[in-house]
């Protein structure tokens, strides 16, 4: 097999032969034109791929102008059951495969050991498969492997260093592995460029720092708290001076109403007397009603002011406990 990389030259050429053409201009716009990679595939290069789908698996090229191989078990029937280790053997030292997606196959730690020498993947699914420490040693040749997924593996802290030294990895995917934050802080130190998914580290931090947000935005709802609290405490020490007085008017009412009563009583057949009696004990009932709420008003304000502060108070204790809990 032959591989080989062509790049248009011809907008080179075309500023080279203007004359008067600026030289920080030249080459400009070749960064933007896509790199066209051709294999030439042999005839054991063919076979393989041939073997590869008469195992159930589908390859495709990545690009029309790119026709490196993508190779993918997971959609084979009931892959989990009848992809096993032999299904990866035809990509052995196949440098063209540019990706392989053995999602959810029973391709186990032996499997691997066939793709040690597929120097060529730049992506590959592992994700929902049967390996666990001992395979990923196997993935130390992959030298352009820049996509690895690992989620729903035995993977654990001590096995997931091993792809530090994939030096073109950029993103690793341990959902739901054995890999906790301490593997990853491990990891972390040994290669800070490679992002993780999902990173504990800057999961904890970010947190911690969301943590802390919510402390400083208790603190100043339990400010907002008090100054409300404190407006309501005033307004019942107001209903508290009110309610004497309401009290005096409302037994002044009633002492009118019942003199009013009593006149009218003396003269039974003077209408307006009568009249006078029953709008003055209307008004002593009112009266007596709004000192009444008054008072119940003085209670219930004081109790909300106290039950305001309380929860405050509290709100501002599990705020910074949660903080605690997350550094």
């Amino acid at each position: 097999m032959r591989i080989s990389t062509v790049l248009s030259s011809t907008l080179a050429l075309l500023v080279l032969s203007v004359p008067g053409l600026r030289a920080e201009d030249e080459g400009k716009g070749d960064e933007d034109k896509p790199q066209e990679i051709k294999i030439e595939l042999t005839d054991a290069d063919k076979a393989a791929l041939e073997e590869i789908r008469k195992l159930g698996g589908t390859t495709l090229e990545v690009a029309q102008n790119d026709n490196r191989v993508e190779v993918s078990y997971h959609l084979a029937d009931k892959a989990a059951e009848t992809v096993k280790n032999d299904h990866l053997k035809p990509l052995q030292g196949r440098t063209f495969i540019y990706s392989l997606n053995a999602r959810g196959t029973g391709i186990d730690d032996d499997g691997l050991k066939n793709i040690a020498g597929t120097t060529g993947l730049v992506r590959l699914h592992l994700e929902k498969t049967k390996i666990t420490d001992k395979g990923l040693p196997h993935l130390a040749k992959l030298e352009n492997l820049e996509y690895l997924n690992v989620y729903g593996t035995e993977v654990t802290n001590e096995g997931i260093q091993a792809v530090a030294a994939l030096k073109k990895l950029k993103k690793l995917y341990i959902w739901q592995t054995k890999v906790d934050i301490e593997g990853v802080k491990k990891l972390k130190a040994a290669r800070p460029d490679l992002v993780i998914v999902p990173d504990y580290v800057r999961e904890k931090v970010l947190a911690a720092l969301e943590a802390k947000r919510k402390v400083e935005d208790t603190k100043v709802a339990v400010e907002e708290t008090k100054v409300a609290a404190a407006a309501a405490a005033k307004k019942a020490e107001e209903a508290v001076k009110a309610a004497p007085v309401a009290k005096a008017k409302s037994d002044e009412a009633a002492k009118k109403a019942a003199e009013a009563q009593k006149a009218a009583d003396d003269k039974k057949d003077d209408e307006a007397l009568k009249k006078a009696a029953a709008a003055a004990k209307k008004a002593a009932d009112e009266g007596k009603k709004a000192a009444d709420a008054a008072a119940k008003a003085v209670t219930d304000t004081k109790k909300a002011a106290d039950d305001a502060t309380k929860k405050a108070a509290d709100a501002v204790k599990a705020a910074e406990e949660a903080a605690k809990a997350v550094q």
